[in-house]
């Protein structure tokens, strides 16, 4: 057992209907440490993801967080444990066209209740350590795709969750924006204690985890690698 495990699943299933979507599954996650699920679209990784995050309620097994059982929550509790102690990175971003860059790397401070000029400014420090200093009035809109995903980043990370969420979150850029993003943002949550749950379809990219699964046919294997 991982001694500072933050976060696990022990025999988790997730059935669609009659269909097993993961299967006995079972990870481990310490603090700041970064774990990448590879696998084939439809493989179940995804779905897994969801699992982990208290999105999708596990079939059988559990899903703990800070030794707590998710399944032992209501849906105030989960909705308040995404908001305060998870973040998430998706792949295209999700960001809302009506706020600013900097408005929209300081909603979870926001949603928690912090006033907005403390929020502004704590998400301005996330947003310059990510090199984007100078675009914090314009729009999502008026930056390119690499830069809407590092304020993406940002916003996952300006509250210092204990576990981020990253579903491909570096599959709609090129390759060279994909690295540097991929970069900043583990860099970033590994100098803050934040765990990373990392899914992609991406050898490259999972590579860059200290643990590796991949997943077929909703089974969960792992692989220990050495984080470059």
């Amino acid at each position: 057992m991982n001694t500072s495990e933050v976060l696990s699943a022990r025999g988790v299933d997730l059935l669609y209907g009659e269909t097993l979507a993961v299967r006995n599954a079972e990870i481990s996650l310490g603090r700041g440490e970064v774990v990448a699920i590879t696998g084939q679209s439809g493989s179940g990784k995804s779905s897994l993801l969801y699992c982990l995050a208290g999105v999708l309620p596990v079939s059988r097994g559990e899903v703990r967080f800070a030794g707590r059982a998710l399944g032992d929550l209501d849906d105030e509790g989960l909705s308040a444990l995404r908001r305060e102690q998870f973040g998430f990175v998706f792949q295209y971003g999700e960001l809302l066209p009506e706020l600013t860059v900097e408005e929209n790397a300081a909603l979870p401070l926001r949603l928690a209740g912090q006033r907005k000029a403390q929020a502004l400014a704590v998400a301005g420090e996330v947003l310059d350590r990510l090199g984007l200093a100078k675009l914090r009035e314009r729009r999502p809109s008026q930056v390119s795709g690499g830069q809407c995903q590092r304020v993406a980043v940002a916003r996952a990370l300006v509250h210092k969750p204990a576990v981020v969420f990253a579903d491909e979150p570096t599959g709609s850029l090129d390759s060279g924006n994909a690295a540097a993003v991929l970069e900043e943002f583990l860099s970033l949550a590994r100098s803050q204690g934040t765990a990373v749950v990392l899914v992609t379809h991406d050898s490259q990219v999972a590579a860059r985890a200290d643990i590796r699964y991949t997943m077929c046919d909703g089974e969960l294997k792992e692989e220990v690698c050495e984080a470059s």
